[in-house]
């Protein structure tokens, strides 16, 4: 799979009094973006649920490295950057509309059995929809 782009608008909830982006919900960018990316490739993860099967984050290196602020249009592109039997590792950057970086993370996700919270295998019909490249 190719960059997934996914686009999001700072409401005044993201933001701290100043209008700027507070730091955590970079990280609720991230994830929808990662959700929507699984939601495009057909893995509906509701589905996932009722076969005990979950993922979970196991890293975030993040860098944050200018504030979003207040009404601006921004775009998440993600790509998974290393693939392994039970992992995705994904590569995320935040942008605004001029290509202006303003954050950047490596998020690690571990395939999981939900109801022991145990490592597995991600079904390889899943697996197969994932190819890892250079983000």
């Amino acid at each position: 799979m190719k960059t997934f782009e996914w686009p999001v608008t700072v409401y005044y909830e993201d933001t701290d009094t100043g209008g700027v982006v507070y730091h955590s919900n970079y990280l609720k960018f991230f994830e929808r973006a990662r959700t929507e990316m699984l939601r495009q490739i057909g893995i509906n993860q509701q589905s996932l649920l009722e076969q005990h099967i979950g993922f979970v984050v196991r890293h975030v290196d993040i860098d944050f490295l200018k504030g979003a602020r207040l009404d601006e249009q921004l775009t998440v592109k993600s790509c998974v950057s290393q693939l392994k039997k039970a992992s995705l590792t994904f590569c995320q950057e935040l942008v605004n509309p001029k290509g202006d970086l303003l954050c950047k993370a490596i998020v690690k996700v571990a395939c999981i059995n939900n109801q022991n919270m145990r490592p597995i295998a991600m079904p390889q019909s899943m697996s197969m929809e994932f190819t890892s490249s250079e983000c």
